[in-house]
């Protein structure tokens, strides 16, 4: 695949660079596709399962199920109990998963964290796990190829930004990059959460700068001031997704001055769903 192209955005009277990894591939694309680089390049025939697991509004969970269509590989994905209004919906993330040929397996909630636990007691050759978000040391190979796209750039700005879920990108990038600064927010949870995450897979460089979120934010939970900003956003120019993007723009908006090129996470195929629900919000709004 070429590098992603780098767009201009212009926003308060300040200009952002968008390194546009959302381009890549419709489902295959943005920090998913750089965490599953290595699974990617990996032969069809070496592999036969790939088990995950996480939420069912996940992008990881969509781009996983894109990968395993394109090698042939069983994909099973286990969560918490879904409602029946989203199993039946033929919008988003997990209706399109389930017709790329997903399995997936409910969990019941006091048993889930144990169960989870337990993935890679039996585990054989022929099967990977990644975890929730792909949050896998694996991940590091994709992210030193987007370092090495920037770099062949040679842009004049030396601070980056990307939201975090597990904050996966964002470390693996500030480790690639030590000649800059990278911003990231916990989208998921507070900062302890997310350093917690994070130094589950390596000892944080001083050159990642985890600025404070208004307050903890929920995962695929609606808030208005995301739709605000996904709206602001997109009259910019740009789609982001809803369930990142907005809090890591709003960080970059309050907290920093500077020049930065913002690395476009993708996962708008799931801005499907989440609008029905701002929607929905709205029309209960108008009816009181």
């Amino acid at each position: 695949m070429q590098n992603s192209p780098i767009s201009t955005l212009m926003i308060d009277s300040r200009r952002f660079l968008v390194k546009r990894d959302d381009l890549i591939n419709p489902y295959l694309a943005g920090n998913k596709y750089r965490k599953l680089y290595t699974l990617l390049k990996t032969p069809p025939k070496k592999l036969k399962k790939i088990i995950s697991y996480g939420g069912t509004q996940s992008n990881a969970m969509l781009a996983i199920a894109a990968m395993c269509k394109r090698k042939a590989w069983e994909f099973i994905y286990y969560s918490k109990p879904i409602s029946e209004t989203q199993k039946l919906s033929q919008l988003g993330n997990y209706y399109r998963a389930i017709s790329l040929g997903m399995r997936h397996i409910e969990v019941e909630y006091s048993l889930y964290r144990n169960f989870i636990a337990s993935l890679r007691v039996s585990i054989d050759a022929d099967t990977f796990i990644i975890e929730q978000g792909g949050a896998v040391k694996e991940a590091k190979k994709g992210l030193d190829v987007l370092a090495q796209e920037i770099r062949e750039e040679n842009l004049d700005i030396k601070s980056l930004a990307t939201p975090s879920g597990t904050g996966t990108t964002a470390l693996f990038l500030a480790l690639a990059l030590p000649e800059h600064k990278v911003y990231t927010t916990p989208c998921v949870g507070d900062v302890r959460y997310l350093k917690t995450q994070m130094q589950a897979l390596h000892e944080l460089p001083e050159n990642l700068i985890i600025l404070e979120p208004k307050k903890k934010y929920h995962f695929a939970k609606p808030y208005p001031e995301f739709y605000v900003m996904y709206k602001k956003l997109l009259d910019a120019g740009i789609e982001f997704d809803l369930l990142y993007s907005p809090a890591m723009w709003e960080a970059l908006l309050s907290q920093t001055k500077e020049e930065i090129l913002y690395i476009h996470s993708g996962g708008v195929s799931g801005n499907e769903s989440m609008l029905q629900r701002y929607l929905a919000i709205d029309a209960r709004k108008s009816n009181l």
